[in-house]
Parts: C-alpha cells; structure tokens; sequence
C-alpha cells in the first residue's frame, strides 16, 4: 500500500510529510497490518527489566512531542522513544530544515531541538499512559545559559515516567553540544546527573547517545566515563557530519545530520568497537540505516542487542517492523537460532 502512494508521498516537503503522518497517528489512521511474527518467542528480549515483544524500537527524532507513541506500539515496535525534549519550547532552526536524498535513501535535516517543551510533553504523558515501553530523550535549549542544568531540569520532570531517559549529547545542529564528548566535560555531566538521580531516590535507567564522529581513542574513554557514573546503556549512534562524498543526490551538501543507508557502515563499525570493549557490562542499541532483516542483522552481529530506526520508515512505510521481523526471522532460522540474542557480537 505504502509503495503505491510513496511517490505522491514524496512529492511534498518532508517535514509537512512527517507533519501529516503525524496527524495521521493522531487519528489512529493505522494501517490494519496482519503481523504474522507477533509474540514469536524468537525476538522476545529484556530492556531494563522489562520484557519486550521485540528488540526495534522508534528512535527519537519521529515524536518529538510525544503525540503517538501509542500508535507507534500498534505500528509493532518493541519500544519507542521520544524526543528530543528541552525544557522550554523552541521552534529549532529555520525552515527549510530536513532534505530527502532519495538516491541515497538518506535524510539530511537541521531541526535543532524543535519541540513544545518539557511541561507540555510532561503533562501529555502523564494523562495518557503509554502500551509499552517509552524512553524520553533529552537535551538542552539552544539558547540557554547552563547547558548542564538544563538535562537536570528535564530529569526532574520526567524521571517518575520514563521507562528510561536519553542524554543526548550528539546532534549536529545544536551549537558546540558535541562538546560533551569531551572528557571533563562528560565526566562533569553524568556526575551532576548521578547526584541529581540520589536526591531523586530515583533508579530510571539512564543512557547515553553518541556521535558517530568520534575516534577509536575517544570511544575508549567515553566508556571508562559511562561506565564509571552507572549508565546502563549506549545508543550508537546519532547522525554524522561525514560520509558525503560518495552521495549521489544533489542534496548531499547541505548543512545539517545525515541518517539512513549512508550512514550503516560507519554505525555497524563504531557498535562493534563498543561491543568489543564493554565486553556485555551494558547493552548497545544500535542505530543507522536499518531498513530490512538484513540491516537489523548486521546491526546485531555487530554486537547491539537492540535496535532502533526512523529513516528507514520514512523510505520503507509503516508496516517496517512487520517487514523486519519476517526477514530477520528467514536468516536467524537458516543458522538455526532460536533467538536473535545468540548473534549479538558473533562478528566480533
């Protein structure tokens, strides 16, 4: 159905797009998906202590405001996550801000943190309580003084809800936020975290979201760091700056974070080198170009235990966990596995 009206789809703006389908959700205009793989003991796993139907999950960046995370639920992800979330509304940077690369199957945008704020959002998840597992993901005002404070101030609204919370500290389009990757300045982040969870007699798993423009040498001490302040896992990874010289689209140059297909390779060898030096201390969830049981496998050799996507929606349709799962499902049984859990890191 989707690919029949994908053309048309394309045809409008993406973020008017993203806008409609949003609505769509809104209104429960879901697809009825007959999903043959439901409950299938083959992708039923574990996230912070909760048992999950399967290991693919909506990444932050598809419901920013948390309008939908129930319908995502119906649409048969494992898990959803919203955001990113900054303690005041912001409208993010100006339009237009999000460009497809179709040739590339690959979005470029430069949204910048726009969302209605951590008391809006707070207050909608409060009064609608989610079907599944929800983490929030979390991030500074591009305007604000005390970057710092401001992860505080959206933990101390939202740590009583979330299944788990995100630091982001990895768009490229909010000003220097990259800069937490830095050593003191990491350390400096999840220490005040760490603190603020105490006072909170709060145990709201935390996790971290990473860039994938780092070195194998700055990875090494990110890990130390996470570690060290009890972050119970890693999102690997966020959108890159690089990879455009062998684009073809003549959106390729244009300013802001790439995802989608460009963007697997680079995701699948930055997971790996994580899986190889946690050594299974934390789960990785793994992001970048995942968009058929084929991807999600590479991701899960690679050695992430869960998975998450957006990009590969926008080109696949809807019903792309469906879609997944059934490929995935033809792979894992050829190698006669009765659970995807028995290939993570069998790259390594």
């Amino acid at each position: 159905m989707f690919s029949k009206f994908r053309s048309l789809i394309f045809k409008i703006n993406p973020e008017t797009a993203h806008d409609l389908a949003i609505k769509s959700l809104k209104l429960n205009f879901i697809p009825n998906i007959f999903d043959e793989n439901k409950n299938d003991p083959m992708f039923k796993t574990t996230l912070f202590g909760k048992v999950i139907e399967n290991p693919i999950g909506i990444a932050a960046g598809f419901d920013k405001n948390a309008e939908v995370y129930n319908p995502l639920f119906k649409l048969g992800f494992g898990f959803v996550e919203v955001g990113t979330i900054t303690p005041i509304k912001q409208f993010g940077n100006p339009k237009p801000r999000v460009f497809r690369l179709q040739e590339d199957e690959a979005l470029i945008n430069r949204l910048g943190f726009n969302n209605f704020g951590a008391e809006n959002i707070s207050s909608r998840i409060r009064s609608i309580k989610p079907n599944g597992l929800l983490g929030i993901n979390i991030g500074p005002n591009s305007d604000t003084k005390d970057r710092l404070n401001d992860y505080l101030i959206c933990i101390k609204k939202f740590y009583d809800i979330a299944d788990y919370i995100t630091i982001n500290i990895s768009s490229p389009n909010t000003e220097k936020l990259r800069d937490f990757h830095e050593n003191e300045k990491l350390e400096e982040l999840l220490s005040s975290i760490r603190e603020e969870m105490k006072n909170l007699k709060s145990n709201t798993p935390m996790v971290v979201k990473i860039s994938p423009d780092i070195s194998i040498e700055k990875a090494n001490r990110i890990i130390e760091i996470i570690l060290k302040y009890e972050i119970k896992a890693i999102i690997v990874s966020n959108t890159t700056e690089e990879n455009r010289d062998k684009l073809k689209s003549a959106n390729k140059y244009q300013k802001g974070g790439l995802s989608g297909k460009p963007l697997e390779e680079k995701s699948n060898e930055l997971i790996n080198i994580f899986y190889n030096s946690l050594k299974g201390k934390i789960p990785i969830i793994g992001v970048g170009g995942i968009d058929s049981g084929k991807s999600a496998y590479a991701k899960f050799l690679a050695g992430a235990s869960f998975i998450q996507l957006y990009t590969g929606m926008v080109y696949e349709g809807p019903n792309i966990v469906i879609k997944i799962k059934k490929e995935l499902k033809k792979l894992l049984k050829n190698i006669g596995v009765n659970n995807f859990n028995e290939i993570v890191g069998k790259k390594s």
